[in-house]
């Protein structure tokens, strides 16, 4: 053991003597290695914090949450001109699937209204989320109460002027009072606040709203000011099915019970469609498989042609200590003993130069993070990889110089190097 400690701590005083010998010629090599690290770390972890952002987005949902509307998550063969022609999502129809669906938790209909400004005395706040619901939405999303309530059944159901206001607009327009019972003006009415929300950052819940940012009105008040053909408005049907019930067998229920409600003759296409939430993860998975793979396939040539630099250096190194490797096996060292020098100070050149680009990528994340608002990190496994990456890369580069080093005739290498 002791024999390999010293063998290593020799190969690192080569690999820092080649660093001060050949400045130009090692760090050139190098910065193959440390491009391609720094490219492949950076686009993981660019992609694992963009990853980690958006299940924390939608982490409030169920993956099996089912969104009934006019629009598709995902791709689909019907044409767009085709969908444009589809009816919207009715009142009614949340009505009939609450009364008819089974091995469903909740069903909630959802207004996606767009942003509006609202009012309270002399303060305003603009480009403020408006989310139209039923009372069933705070079963189906997970919302936090700072203070109050979300509204009931027979206030959601009679269309009263109740809605919840999220943490950022009861900052801005409240100021540390309790705005529980506290009128505010939105689309010119006046609407009583029940409750507020805890805050909750940078995450967002229902079709990229935070509700740090976002006003719940009641569904019924808002049809009855704007009625259920307002362009202005999406209309959705959100269901939280049962735990454990099979999601296909429920969207053909839905899709059957729909079909015989609209009227759909058989032989047509569904005139709607059924979303699941985890299809919009797959979905989103998939995009993030391929920005890894192109990472892998960026970082692979600049890998390459750092392997084939630091290569190189172990070939010129060999040459140049040919007649130290004679001396070494005139003196009993073993071919094992030569190879291993050899392969420790590929490895160590290598690390170097993958360090390097980590801390590259450190220093950026740690940039973006404070200018963007997004938090960009560069965790363990990353690390762990960037240095493993750093350390095949040396073994590969290294083992042929570590090996024809290591087979060199004592004699001949000492006769070559006078």
């Amino acid at each position: 053991m002791l024999v390999y400690l010293r063998l290593l701590k020799e190969s690192f005083g080569f690999a820092m003597n080649a660093l001060r010998n050949n400045k130009l010629r090692t760090l050139l090599s190098l910065l193959g290695v440390t491009i391609g690290i720094f490219s492949i770390i950076a686009v993981l972890a660019a992609v694992d914090s963009l990853d980690r952002k958006i299940k924390k987005d939608i982490g409030s949902l169920d993956n099996s949450t089912v969104f009934f509307f006019k629009y598709c998550f995902g791709p689909t063969d019907v044409p767009d001109w085709k969908v444009e022609q589809f009816p919207d999502v009715t009142y009614e129809e949340y009505k009939f699937l609450k009364n008819n669906l089974t091995d469903v938790e909740s069903v909630c209909f959802q207004l996606y209204a767009g942003r509006e400004t609202i009012k309270y005395e002399s303060k305003t706040v603009s480009s403020i989320a408006v989310i139209p619901c039923t009372y069933e939405f705070s079963d189906i999303e997970k919302l936090d109460f700072k203070e109050g309530r979300f509204f009931s059944e027979q206030e959601s159901n009679s269309g009263s002027n109740n809605v919840v206001i999220g943490h950022e607009i009861v900052e801005s327009l409240f100021e540390g009072v309790s705005p529980l019972g506290k009128e505010v003006r939105l689309y010119g009415q006046r609407f009583k606040v029940v409750g507020t929300l805890k805050k909750v950052g940078d995450r967002m819940v229902s079709f990229g709203s935070n509700p740090d940012h976002t006003i719940y009105p009641t569904v019924n008040r808002i049809r009855g000011l704007f009625g259920d053909n307002n362009q202005s408005f999406t209309p959705i049907v959100i269901i939280k099915p049962s735990k454990g019930i099979d999601v296909e067998n429920l969207k053909a229920q839905i899709s059957y019970k729909i079909r015989n409600f609209r009227g759909v003759k058989s032989g047509d296409i569904d005139n709607f469609f059924i979303n699941f939430l985890k299809g919009a993860t797959d979905m989103i998975d998939e995009t993030i498989g391929f920005m890894n793979m192109v990472g892998w396939i960026i970082a692979g040539f600049s890998l390459l042609v750092g392997g084939f630099g630091i290569a190189n250096i172990m070939f010129v190194s060999v040459k140049e200590r040919t007649h130290l490797i004679g001396i070494q096996k005139s003196l009993g060292a073993k071919n094992r003993f030569i190879l291993f020098q050899f392969l420790f100070e590929a490895i160590i050149l290598c690390l170097i130069g993958g360090i390097i680009g980590l801390l590259m990528v450190w220093i950026i994340a740690l940039i973006l993070t404070n200018v963007l608002d997004f938090e960009f990190v560069l965790s363990a496994g990353n690390i762990t990889l960037g240095t493993g990456l750093a350390v095949i890369i040396g073994l590969i580069s290294g083992i042929l110089p570590a090996i024809s080093a290591s087979k060199l005739d004592p004699v001949e290498a000492i006769r070559t190097g006078m």
